[in-house]
């Protein structure tokens, strides 16, 4: 399949705005699926984990390929929930265009917020399709003006809908002037065009006018065009719309019910007509490790290049076949049986197998080329975030950054022989998931996981349970907490040991001072290296630090925002070896610590309230009896918005109590924000 030919496109959104929903009538309509599935049901293709069938949710990121007049989309359906942003970051990083969709009701909610975020970060093109034009209170000009106001992105409607909520019963395109209208019995899959009636003739030219204009407005020559009041063609509208698209200067508006099968037709044709191949976006940004690190390059999408560019962008486990590495191809070919090189572990792997991925189950491949999304099988050592290539070529692509864990729980296995069976499962789930991780702790010997929130601990250790088949109990959660300092010290410390009759020498000052909230630990080295002190010594040293940024200072919580510089070293050629110098550091930096007034900090989250109007007094109180801040509130057609911070600790328990003070009918959602200093 020609590159032109291609697509990678995601589906993003809030929770349940009809992301998979919208997924499965587009797998059904290119011909993918030949029966359509529910998630009510526990049915939908794409959610295919039995956890994802008994919650109804979206958990991990499903991807699948289908055909659609000649062309190859690769499509990526995320999860909405907070708990899983993960999913949706490592999915946005290797797709070329989205698709948001949006509530008609709704509109923008609190996890549309965050994944429009996280796509404005890696500069993805997308398209907005407004779901649920059937129900009631839906408003697609609000939804239009919301995310508007909300982004500050130009938007601009490609289709207006004919009725609202209870009399929404097709579409009126803009680009063609004509009416779409779906036929029930067929399950959408039909569906007659005809000219605009007469109650929508003078809102069609309205709005038709407004889109000429907004896309004449980003290309001069259409501009000119425009202005000496010449006739622009379909053909010149589309095209000009898609290059807005693409340089991300318009966002364009769609519309539909998907559960009632109308809309997505055209939506996949825009798809095509207006979302980027993978050679019409920014060649990929990498770094030569053999040249210097400073020196980025240009990975071209072209699938003729020697050298083979992949970025493993997710792990999965399967029972079968072992681990699944999803791969992301920026340049060249990769073929089964060869060798490839992961550059940032510098090792060697071999690809037993190349899979095409269809939610869950897989086609067998001979090769895949740049643009392409497959699964590779046989990777031993490869993490999420890897880049792979040559060793005649090894860039090193820019890898996924993930948010640190703020949930902790101690779990351990029933029986002592199922000990090492729960260590090797934790050690697959961590390797899938990156804001998993597991640990023991030192001073009460437990074992201890920590994750994004309770939903996510609490599907992961369902997984454990019934995937893994590995029994185990759970203690009460815990938060994460961290440690940092609160002044600037300066520390000498002069290391000297004998050791197997050898003495031992080490010398050496570091100056540790506090970062700005967010910032994360740093380490610097000030002093000018000199060739009579090898390499070595000056790597020990940063290990020995970025050791200690793990351990932390007086609780063993891991360090934050503390920056440490060594500014000066004494070496002996004789006495003081790499030993001694990672020991002095870390004496160094625990003095160091102690000494600049270390405090205790604690997760704070960012709390978003939905709640009807009626009940918004109630779901405010709950929330500032935990200790919660309340920043603003914004109004809704069907309710409103409270955007609140709380300490994590303070947050366990909260759903309940929400759900009893609304009488269910409150949602809320969290993610992390800061850590603070913590309140007594």
């Amino acid at each position: 399949m020609s590159l032109e030919k291609m697509r990678n496109i995601g589906i993003m959104a809030h929770i349940d705005a009809g992301k998979t929903t919208t997924t499965e009538r587009i797998l059904y309509y290119s011909g993918k699926i030949h029966k359509i599935g529910e998630i009510d049901d526990g049915a939908a293709t794409m959610d295919f984990m039995k956890q994802e069938q008994e919650r109804g949710i979206t958990i991990g990121s499903a991807a699948i390929t289908t055909e659609w007049k000649g062309h190859q989309i690769n499509i990526i359906d995320t999860p909405g929930h907070v708990d899983f942003t993960a999913e949706v970051e490592r999915s946005l990083r290797v797709l070329d265009g989205a698709v948001a969709v949006i509530c008609a009701v709704g509109h923008v909610q609190p996890q549309t917020e965050t994944v429009w975020k996280q796509a404005d970060e890696f500069n993805v093109p997308r398209i907005c399709f407004v779901n649920k034009m059937d129900r009631i209170g839906a408003d697609f000009f609000g939804a239009l003006e919301d995310v508007k106001k909300k982004f500050g992105c130009e938007t601009v409607a490609v289709q207006i809908p004919c009725g609202e909520g209870n009399d929404f019963d097709g579409l009126i395109d803009l680009i063609e002037m004509k009416e779409i209208h779906w036929d029930a019995e067929s399950e959408g899959e039909k569906f007659t065009v005809s000219e605009i009636s007469s109650q929508y003739e003078s809102l069609a030219n309205e709005w038709h006018e407004k889109l000429v204009d907004a896309v004449a407005s980003n290309d001069e020559q259409l501009g000119e065009i425009y202005l000496e009041g010449g006739e622009i063609t379909k053909e010149q509208l589309k095209a000009s719309l898609r290059k807005a698209v693409i340089s991300r200067t318009l966002v364009p508006f769609f519309c539909g019910t998907a559960r009632r099968n109308q809309g997505i037709q055209p939506l996949m044709d825009a798809v095509i007509d207006y979302l980027p191949a993978p050679d019409e976006i920014p060649a990929a940004k990498g770094v030569h490790i053999k040249k210097n690190d400073e020196e980025t390059v240009d990975v071209e999408c072209n699938p003729d290049a020697k050298t083979p560019v992949g970025l493993v962008f997710k792990i999965q486990y399967d029972s079968q076949m072992g681990m699944l590495c999803y791969v992301r191809m920026y340049a060249g070919k990769i073929s089964n049986g060869t060798m490839i090189y992961n550059v940032g572990k510098k090792k060697r792997e071999r690809v037993n197998r190349i899979l095409r991925v269809n939610a869950n189950h897989m086609e067998q491949m001979d090769s895949v080329s740049a643009g392409d999304i497959a699964v590779f099988v046989g990777f031993k050592v490869a993490q999420t975030g890897d880049s792979i290539g040559s060793e005649g070529f090894p860039v090193l692509l820019e890898s996924v950054k993930f948010p640190e864990p703020v949930i902790s729980i101690a779990i351990e296995s029933e029986t002592m022989s199922d000990r090492d069976k729960l260590m090797e499962t934790l050690d697959v789930l961590s390797h899938e998931d990156p804001t998993f991780t597991y640990r023991d702790d030192s001073e009460t010997g437990q074992l201890v996981i920590s994750g994004m929130g309770e939903l996510h601990l609490d599907v992961l250790v369902t997984r454990i349970r019934d995937d893994f088949k590995v029994q185990c109990r759970v203690g009460e959660p815990q938060v994460t907490y961290r440690e940092s300092i609160t002044c600037p010290v300066d520390y000498e410390e002069n290391y000297e040991r004998t050791l197997g009759g050898k003495e031992l020498t080490a010398k050496l000052k570091l100056h540790v001072e506090p970062c700005k909230t967010g910032t994360g630990n740093v380490y610097t080295c000030d002093v000018k290296k000199s060739s009579d002190i090898p390499e070595e010594i000056y790597d020990c040293i940063e290990s020995a630090v970025n050791n200690c940024f793990a351990g932390g200072i007086k609780y063993g919580y891991p360090c934050a925002d503390i920056s440490v510089s060594l500014t000066d070293l004494t070496y002996d050629p004789l006495t003081s070896t790499t030993f001694a110098f990672e020991a002095a550091a870390a004496e160094a930096f625990d003095a160091a610590c102690s000494a600049a007034s270390p405090q205790m900090l604690e997760p704070v989250m960012e709390v978003d309230i939905e709640s009807p109007s009626e009940f918004v007094g109630d779901a405010m109180s709950a929330i500032t009896q935990r200790g919660g801040m309340i920043e603003s509130m914004e109004e809704k057609s069907d309710g409103s918005i409270i955007h609140a911070q709380a300490p994590m600790v303070k947050m366990f328990g909260f759903s309940t109590n929400l759900r009893s003070v609304t009488q269910g009918r409150a949602s809320f959602g969290m993610t992390f924000s800061h850590f603070q200093i913590k309140s007594n």
